[in-house]
């Protein structure tokens, strides 16, 4: 079997209520982009009935691949697994707690060919977040934009769809999810962004506090500051 177009990465970790659901929506949005496809599901050591799950979607669907972390690894160390085994020429992400919403691909495919981008990044529009976490992430991407200048209003929507090429300029980090764009801009390639559809999550708890989006990112921020100033845009090398 030749490589497929898409390769969707979707990392896990306790998401017994939402990810049958999610899954059922990703494969007939996918399908509207005209072309093969893999969706790499990402256990993240799950301690409730995610595998399970999983593992009944991946049998009865052929496009459906599990991959399960021996421990649990993080939400960025899980979406870099399904980068390094994605195949297709292009790679789509999302959260596995189903706040984003699958049926927004075709107008960031559509965004992509119109542009001529290397990236589109999702904007969250009217988040269902509480109040303290959007304000965290305003005053986050605010200060992760004025610095590293990657001209992303919110670098940490996880709905996104970029070259497979683009991966060559990440890091593995433990904060990846939240520098993707500025990374892929240090290497030269194009992004640009659109707006999309937010959800309440339907069951579940967030599995990322106050820790991970606060003083983790600010402190990797200062490390790709100077990353970004000394790195040479490898997507330009050679014309």
């Amino acid at each position: 079997m030749g490589a497929p177009k898409f390769s969707v990465v979707i990392p896990f970790f306790n998401e017994e209520g939402n990810a049958r659901a999610l899954l059922d929506e990703t494969l007939l949005a996918v399908a509207r982009l005209g072309g093969d496809f893999e969706v790499l599901m990402v256990n993240d050591a799950s301690r409730d009935r995610t595998a399970e799950i999983l593992a009944g979607v991946a049998q009865a669907d052929p496009r459906c691949v599990l991959l399960t972390n021996a421990r649990n690894a993080g939400q960025a160390a899980s979406l870099n697994r399904g980068f390094l085994a994605a195949r297709g020429e292009w790679i789509l992400t999302m959260d596995g707690d189903g706040q984003n919403d699958p049926a927004d691909y075709p107008a960031l495919w559509s965004k992509l060919a119109e542009s001529g981008a290397d990236m589109v990044v999702g904007v969250r529009a009217n988040r269902k977040d509480s109040a303290l976490r959007q304000q965290m992430s305003r005053i986050a991407n605010a200060v992760r934009g004025r610095i590293l200048r990657d001209g992303v209003d919110d670098s940490g929507c996880a709905l996104k769809i970029f070259r497979r090429e683009v991966v060559g300029s990440f890091l593995p980090m433990k904060t990846l999810y939240s520098f993707m764009p500025a990374l892929a801009v240090a290497g030269g390639f194009k992004v640009v962004q659109a707006p999309v559809n937010h959800r309440p999550r339907a069951a579940g708890v967030s599995n990322y506090g106050l820790r991970v989006m606060l003083w983790r990112p600010l402190v990797d921020l200062l490390g790709l500051w100077w990353f970004t100033r000394r790195s040479f845009p490898v997507r330009r090398i050679g014309g």
